[in-house]
């Protein structure tokens, strides 16, 4: 029997291994191909100046050196071999922060303008966000048990009361010099005097704009939709589902109350950190809440930071459409609601147990504490704690309940295996500005170099696809790594053969607003050029036409899988459903390499896959899940056949 924490180790080695090999081959293409279109530029400038030079009879002056294409080479930039310490990053902010603290209290003009150009250039390397602390700093270990902070539990520099209020005005000054906006997110003027500000820029177009991808997940009736609305629409709940009725998509949900498809909904935070609601957020009626929403071009317009829900189904009869969704959209988070009246039970130890399975940092929001009574509220989270800090999950519970804790833990939780658990009431509003200032806070998923690079081929995954009238057939999906502009050339594919199409991108869209171009990270759509809807589907890639060919399509591989759950045995020819990226098809086990041939819960082996349908583009390295029914296995791919 393997235990799940040690192969969880064990293939996150592997993905890391095999994409550090894909990272370097992809990163020597690339310059190939810019080595050769160099190359190509200079000679077509070669044969343009000998031309011109025939054409007007002119001689080569001797004092000029005519261009050898031997001397002037261009420059190959570092293979990057990973993102510096995070401890040492720290540690070096920390540093510069206390010296323009210094810089700024000095009164001199030269230490003021040195002052102000670090600033500027924390802004614009972290993406024109930054987290600005003035004097003392808690303890994470203090803050986060949730005890009374004193001056013996802080570190940094000490400041009076005078110097934060100093200190503040000038960071404001500058920053507004910049184009920018300051705002206080914490303060604490007599225990141990400390300020925390935010420092943001606006984003020059809506191409920029950070964007954070939250799934939101949790048993039928706890309050996934509900929280959602009050969260993007603003008006608080009437305790009978008026804020959830605006979010349905299809008349069956609205009949049943039920959640069965993907939905996105999205929330803006201004350059303020406000966020951005409709003018009606303050109504009562539910009509003019459903109607008078805001649309999604006009908050990513004023947005600074935009946060993408991805609502998922809550009922077992749609755990498909959920795993589909936590594979896909590759989320920066989970967010597991959890009814305080009922507690951690269902389907919500399955999206729990899923998230942990693919690596996805984990957010409790424990809702309803409005209504439930004080001694059940108390066993929930007596439960909750006791399974997050279980052998499975291994997470610490953070329990939000000041603001300086939403703001700090926002920044940690991810490295340090925390796991916030904040409670709520839609219906009175408690415990909404916590959730709303950690979740303005959270790093941007595009910012995640682990996971997404610009250095790299283009690599797009179609997860919803469209026929648009007057447009074509659209796609929607993430974009892996790379780079594209509107108007570039491209091929999709694999069809049911194995094949792919060329085509060309007539037009790009982030949010419903029209963009020009979009980098790895972000989620995009594409308007195809001559593409039909049925030549299309989920799953499918995109990449740029080179030299190489396209890249190939498979229908057998070999991954290292862990059974999780099963009944009974598996055996050859046992079928299941395999989640990879966006990819979902149902495939057959050919071959294992176990002694019995047969595996059962707990059983680690290598197994080798073959699709049922139609080949797949998949690499070594990609994380899977397959399940039927109730059978679960978690794995990663080690060999293309």
């Amino acid at each position: 029997m393997t235990s799940l924490h040690k192969f969880q180790t064990e293939i996150d080695e592997i993905h890391n291994r095999e994409v550090l090999k894909q990272r370097t081959a992809g990163h020597a293409a690339l310059e190939r191909d810019k080595a050769k279109d160099t190359k190509t530029v200079k000679r077509h400038a070669t044969e343009k100046a000998v031309g011109k030079r025939i054409s007007e009879h002119a001689t080569p002056d001797r004092d000029k050196k005519v261009p050898n294409e031997n001397v002037e080479k261009t420059p190959v930039e570092s293979v990057p071999t990973g993102t510096e310490d995070a401890m040492d990053a720290d540690e070096e902010l920390r540093r510069n922060e206390e010296e323009i603290q210094s810089l700024l209290l000095s009164g001199m003009e030269e230490d003021h303008n040195r002052a102000r150009d670090m600033i500027a250039s924390i802004l614009t390397s972290r993406r024109g966000e930054h987290l600005f602390r003035v004097g003392a700093r808690p303890q994470h270990l203090k803050l986060f048990s949730g005890e009374a902070i004193t001056v013996e539990d802080t570190g940094g520099v000490q400041r009076t009361v005078e110097e934060l209020d100093t200190l503040h005005e000038k960071i404001t000054e500058i920053v507004e010099e910049v184009g920018g906006k300051t705002t206080v997110l914490f303060e604490d003027r007599i225990t141990a005097p400390r300020i925390t500000l935010l420092l943001r820029l606006p984003p020059p177009s809506v191409a920029l704009t950070p964007e954070v991808r939250c799934a939101v997940v949790g048993n039928v009736d706890s309050g996934k939709s509900t929280t959602l609305g009050v969260l993007t629409r603003g008006a608080l709940d009437d305790g009978r589902g008026r804020a959830r009725v605006s979010l349905f998509r299809h008349k069956h949900e609205v009949e049943s109350g039920r959640t069965s498809s993907v939905g996105m909904e999205i929330l803006g935070f201004g350059p303020s950190g406000a966020p951005i609601l409709p003018p009606t957020s303050h109504s009562n009626d539910p009509d003019v809440i459903r109607r008078e929403k805001m649309s999604w071009e006009d908050i990513s317009v004023q947005a600074s930071k935009i946060i993408s829900f991805i609502d998922l189904a809550g009922h077992e009869r749609y755990l498909k459409t959920t795993l589909y969704g936590l594979t896909s959209g590759s989320p920066s988070c989970v967010i597991l609601i959890v009814g305080g009246n009922a507690g951690l039970i269902g389907m919500s130890k399955e999206h729990l147990a899923i998230a942990l399975a693919l690596s996805v940092p984990v957010v409790v929001c424990i809702t309803k504490i409005d209504m439930t009574p004080a001694n059940v509220l108390a066993e929930t989270i007596k439960q909750v704690t006791r399974i997050l800090k279980s052998p499975g999950c291994r997470k610490t519970p953070v329990f939000v309940k000041s603001m300086e804790t939403a703001v700090e833990v926002s920044q940690v939780f991810a490295k340090e295996r925390l796991c916030p658990v904040i409670q709520l009431s839609n219906v009175t509003g408690e415990g909404l500005d916590y959730l709303r200032t950690f979740l303005n806070l959270l790093p941007s998923s595009e910012g995640d170099t682990e996971k997404f690079i610009a250095d790299q081929p283009l690599e797009y995954c179609v997860t919803e696809v469209w026929s648009v009238p007057y447009v074509g057939t659209v796609v929607d999906g993430i974009l892996n790594a790379g780079h594209v502009k509107a108007g570039d050339s491209i091929l999709i594919g694999p069809d049911s053969n194995g094949n792919f199409t060329p085509t060309s991108i007539k037009t790009i869209q982030r949010k419903r607003a029209s963009v020009n171009s979009a980098q790895a990270g972000q989620c995009v759509s594409f308007a195809l050029k001559r593409m039909r809807r049925a030549a299309v589907r989920k799953g499918m890639v995109i990449v740029h036409k080179t030299d190489a060919g396209p890249p190939r399509a498979v229908r057998q591989f070999e991954g290292q899988v862990l059974i999780l759950y099963h009944n009974t045995t598996l055996q050859r020819n046992y079928q299941a459903m395999l989640h990879c990226g966006a990819i979902r098809q149902t495939v057959r086990i050919i071959g294992m390499d176990h002694p019995q041939g047969v595996l059962r819960t707990g059983d680690r082996a290598t197994v080798t896959f073959e699709f049922i349908s139609h080949p797949e583009y998949i690499k070594e390295g990609m994380k899977l899940l397959f399940r039927e029914g109730k059978t679960k296995g978690l794995g990663v791919i080690t060999r293309i056949l």
